[in-house]
């Protein structure tokens, strides 16, 4: 822990820049995290007395490749980004956690009482009593903290704002009562846990990995119990490129039906060869029963199936590609990722609203800007509205920037860096 005064009074002198540095991999932006962690200080101690404080950061996650591919327990290549939450915490006497975040009201935990509450669900004080509930019940100590915290991961573009916010959650519980010993990947299921019997969604375990473990990490969900993770030493900057999201600004209402009809029909096709997930399904079986697949099922069933094989070997070369440091077979392959989700997996827009196809049109504009041979893109996370992904050369990245910008929106597309770390205690 450290005084929260002599911390501002650090941050001032330039004593953290090396830190911001290293953790957020761009020195240009030195000078806004100093701002937004004074501004993260002053407002903790407008709500709070302890001035004896820790500072955690989760970053938001980038699905580099293995799109649709974790719910059948496939494989993903994910990364952690350089934008994330940082939370100003002290810690506390008794069983009362509570958590101002950003600009709402400040929410108020007793971990004396974990059960499930109805009326919590879908809220963030479910995601944290889900968290807490998880990890007690493992053995680990759970305690009272008071927290501020503030995100510059954007809401709703697809990088994971909600499994950035529980891996800080779990960061914060290792670090404050368990000497930092609680795995990464812990943390992740504890964050699933909490979305899934507490909040109400029934997501997947990528999201959450990629949060925790930070870096480029390849994470095989063959036992979704026991995740297999190893972190893929490859820096993307320094082989010349940046990572690109842009935010189409699409809406993501009334989509619930064509997120779920994803796995639905993946397990559809699986239920034809006895499995309850694709995993284990191949081509060759596929194809050789395609005319009774299309029969019981669907044209599109089948579709989703064969993208799911292909996109599942796609993501294993693509790590093999990243350990040789052949970027130009990574990019191929990413160009061949993005193609198979536009044609065979088929979320890059939804069927009935066929009249807008906002990620159709960033896509075809980057197509039209990037160089086909040295530059890829695809679309990004779930698809049907919300964002694209591309990795362009930095020289690239201005006239990229601006064609996007014109087209969606001021700040649309985003420059990224992948950070090397998950979530962590930076002081």
């Amino acid at each position: 822990m450290a005084d929260i005064n002599e911390l501002i009074l650090q941050i001032e002198s330039a004593a953290l820049d090396d830190k911001f540095t290293d953790v957020y991999r761009d020195i240009n932006a030195v000078g806004y995290q100093r701002d937004r962690y004074i501004n993260a200080l002053t407002k903790f101690s407008t709500y709070y007395k302890n001035t004896d404080v820790n500072i955690f950061s989760a970053p938001g996650r980038s699905e580099v490749m293995g799109n649709h591919t974790d719910h059948q327990h496939g494989e993903v290549l994910a990364a952690g980004i350089n934008l994330d939450a940082i939370a100003i915490v002290g810690k506390t006497e008794g069983k009362l956690i509570r958590i101002v975040s950003g600009p709402y009201p400040m929410m108020k935990i007793d971990i004396g009482n974990l059960n499930k509450q109805k009326s919590k669900k879908a809220s963030s004080e479910a995601l944290v009593e889900g968290i807490c509930k998880y990890l007690f019940d493992r053995g680990f100590e759970v305690g009272g903290f008071d927290a501020y915290i503030t995100s510059d991961v954007i809401v709703g573009a697809g990088l994971s704002s909600s499994a950035a916010f529980e891996t800080l959650i779990g960061t914060i519980v290792s670090h404050l009562f368990n000497g930092g010993i609680i795995k990464d990947t812990e943390i992740a299921i504890a964050g699933q846990y909490a979305e899934n019997v507490y909040f109400g969604k029934p997501c997947g375990l990528m999201d959450q990995m990629a949060c925790s473990l930070g870096g480029l990490v390849h994470v095989d969900f063959a036992d979704e119990s026991n995740p297999v993770s190893e972190k893929i030493m490859y820096d993307l900057s320094d082989n010349g490129y940046s990572l690109c999201i842009t935010d189409t600004k699409g809406s993501h209402a009334n989509l619930t039906d064509e997120y779920a009809a994803i796995p639905k029909e993946m397990k559809e096709v699986a239920s034809f060869f006895g499995r309850e997930y694709l995993l284990g399904v191949t081509l060759d079986e596929l194809l050789a029963n395609a005319s009774k697949i299309r029969a019981q099922f669907s044209d599109r069933a089948l579709l989703r199936a064969i993208h799911f094989v292909n996109e599942n070997e796609r993501v294993k070369k693509g790590v093999a590609a990243l350990k040789n440091n052949d970027t130009n077979e990574f990019l191929k392959l990413i160009r061949e990722s993005g193609k198979s989700s536009f044609e065979y997996l088929q979320n890059v827009y939804a069927v009935n609203d066929y009249l807008n196809q906002n990620l159709s049109l960033a896509l075809a504009i980057s197509d039209s800007i990037l160089d086909k041979n040295e530059e890829a893109f695809r679309v990004h996370g779930g698809g049907f509205a919300g964002t694209i992904q591309a990795f362009v050369k930095n020289e690239n990245v201005g006239v990229y920037k601006e064609k996007l910008d014109a087209v969606f929106g001021e700040n649309s597309c985003h420059v990224l860096n992948i950070r090397k770390y998950g979530g962590i205690r930076i002081v």
